[in-house]
């Protein structure tokens, strides 16, 4: 079988350093034997063509990527973007670091997009001004500008920014490549961008523990005008930026008119009893006791001491439950559980016009086959 010989092995050695891999590792992944890749590697061998193709789609690189000569200009292949993330996080994993890539080349196709379509219809992100060193205000101005009501969900929280010209992408609950893996202590990110930032929201078992990273990372964006990644601990930092970002989130999602609806006097004794004390608000705010419990925290009305132990029982009570694998009843809806109402409104649209084909809808919609497509297609006609 003929063999590509003029691969630039340099270029598969930066993809393993910057994947966090070794050679060896790598042609395990992909089924190539470490000693011919180590010929490779060594200028001694070639590849062949599916080999080659393995490599590339497990770096998510195109295959001209590892023919071209000279080394690899990092800022001509990570954005500004990516690499501000990798270096927050250092230890990201590789399906993170492709997952943050493919975000960023789903943008560029909905930008793209709404160019061509009906583009002035379509929301673009222009932010409201903030005041500076002044969280609470700001949470305050930016609730009225997303123009909230008093009952939400997640869904309408997600719409309220996409009306803002945000992109609100979820990760997926089965593996593939939309997934935020189970394991992985990553929680959400941010892409800063000025003329159309996205929020990335790891799939997690309740809508309420997505709403409060949501309002968190556009903590991130509004106030500091910045992309970032953040996992669990972050959630709960008490300095810096993230801790800025979790006192807009607290603020935004509870504000001061809503702490006036809990009454104290009713609070039980038993943490445990928490989620049933404010079951009302939390499911007509469409957020988690925990959410409620931290504005409280931060006003005097609940104890450090009440608020680890609600922690530390609500914790247990995850490690008991199975979150499954996610459902795929409704293959034709995942890609608006994924990118949300905007982006696939805009490429049905696209693909309504005959601006794009077939072929090109299925792909940017998380690879739907030409069935569920027609499907999604009939569900937003309303038939």
């Amino acid at each position: 079988m003929e063999r590509i010989q003029s691969i630039n092995p340099d270029r598969i050695r930066w993809c393993c350093d910057d994947f966090g891999i070794t050679p060896e590792q790598l042609a395990a992944d992909v089924g190539i034997s470490p000693a011919s890749l180590i010929a490779v590697l060594a200028g001694e061998a070639g590849l062949t063509f599916n080999q080659l193709s393995k490599i590339a789609s497990y770096f998510s690189r195109g295959i001209l990527f590892f023919l071209e000569p000279g080394p690899v200009i990092e800022e001509q292949v990570h954005t500004l973007a990516f690499r501000t993330l990798a270096n927050q996080k250092p230890e990201l994993s590789a399906k993170v670091k492709v997952l943050i890539e493919r975000v960023e080349q789903q943008r560029e196709i909905y930008l793209s997009l709404r160019d061509e379509v009906a583009g002035d219809d379509l929301p673009k992100f222009s932010p409201t001004d903030l005041p500076a060193n002044n969280v609470e205000e700001a949470a305050h101005i930016v609730r009225r500008w997303l123009d909230l009501s008093d009952r939400n969900t997640f869904d309408s929280y997600r719409a309220a920014l996409e009306r803002k010209g945000i992109l609100v992408f979820r990760s997926n609950g089965y593996s593939g490549k939309w997934q935020i893996a189970k394991d992985s202590p990553i929680l959400g990110f941010t892409l800063y961008d000025s003329e159309c930032p996205v929020i990335v929201i790891k799939k997690q078992p309740w809508d309420t523990q997505q709403t409060f990273t949501l309002m968190h990372e556009l903590g991130h964006l509004l106030l500091h005008k910045a992309s970032s990644i953040d996992d669990d601990h972050d959630m709960h930092a008490h300095q810096g930026h993230e801790q800025e970002a979790n006192a807009f989130a607290g603020c935004l999602l509870v504000p001061d008119e809503f702490l006036a609806q809990i009454s104290d006097v009713e609070r039980p004794q038993a943490v445990s009893e928490y989620d049933n004390w404010l079951s009302g608000h939390r499911r007509a705010w469409g957020i988690s006791a925990e959410v409620i419990l931290r504005r409280l925290l931060d006003n005097g009305r609940l104890s450090p001491q009440q608020y680890a132990a609600y922690r530390n029982w609500k914790a247990e009570s995850f490690k008991a439950q199975d979150e499954g694998s996610g459902s795929r009843a409704y293959r034709n809806r995942e890609p608006i559980h994924i990118f949300g109402d905007t982006f696939v409104r805009t490429v049905l649209d696209a693909l309504g016009e005959q601006r794009i084909t077939l072929a090109k809808a299925s792909r940017y919609l998380d690879g739907l086959n030409i069935s569920d497509l027609h499907k999604l297609e009939s569900f937003y006609a309303g038939l």
